[in-house]
């Protein structure tokens, strides 16, 4: 990942922070986007001081289409788009709202449709890139209480396949990761911690996308790359 030009959407995260800090620790010239202010602090905290001159931090709303087009196209070339973006949010089907329905769909699923689609605009020209984005063990193996996350990040897997097979013949992969539970403080306070020592930890699951993200994944193209650790 030595020079290259990496976006991570939700770089700032408990899943983000590996991922940011992996593309920097692999000469990777990451730029980040965030919505909290105090996320901010947390990455740049846990970055060597040699790597922030690599780092870019951009105040990005990725559900405005006009706010992802105008990141993307600031940047010189787009060599990789990690997508990272996301959030569940838990109920019976029978009571769950439509307006909680609207956004899960909008924050799992729209917001991978708008980074893919812009990213894929700054690629080609090139005839190089990567698309890695985040699904679900869900995606695959739904659970009650989950059904508008499931079906979202089903949603992903699907975008992304589609993609790996419009690309086809091109340099420009698309590739999706499926993680299980990941051991973040969000999930474990939502969670407990009984369970965590089964689930999959940040930094496990960087080393998995920043692969797929790298030119060594050149031939993989519409995985999905199942993450369960010991669930």
């Amino acid at each position: 990942m030595r020079d290259r030009q990496i976006l991570i959407t939700g770089g700032t995260g408990g899943l983000g922070r590996s991922v940011t800090t992996a593309v920097l620790n692999r000469g990777g010239f990451p730029t980040v986007t965030y919505r909290n202010e105090r996320e901010v602090e947390a990455v740049l905290k846990g970055v060597a001081a040699e790597h922030r001159s690599r780092l870019r931090l951009v105040a990005v709303d990725v559900t405005d289409e006009a706010a992802v087009a105008a990141v993307i196209d600031e940047m010189p070339r787009l060599d990789a788009a990690i997508h990272l973006v996301g959030g569940f949010a838990m109920g019976p089907t029978a009571e769950f709202s439509f307006a909680d329905w609207q956004r899960e769909i909008m924050l799992n699923l729209n917001t991978a449709f708008l980074v893919c689609k812009h990213s894929l605009r700054k690629m080609l020209p090139q005839n190089e890139g990567r698309i890695v984005t985040i699904g679900s063990r869900g995606a695959e193996q739904p659970s009650g209480q989950l059904a508008a996350y499931c079906a979202a990040k089903a949603g992903v897997v699907a975008l992304t396949k589609a993609i790996a097979d419009e690309t086809r013949g091109t340099g420009v992969t698309a590739n999706v990761v499926l993680p299980s539970v990941i051991d973040t403080p969000a999930n474990r306070a939502a969670m407990g911690d009984a369970a965590a020592t089964g689930w999959v930890s940040p930094e496990s699951l960087a080393e998995v996308i920043c692969f797929l993200a790298s030119t060594a994944a050149r031939d993989i193209r519409g995985a999905a790359v199942p993450v369960y650790g010991n669930t």
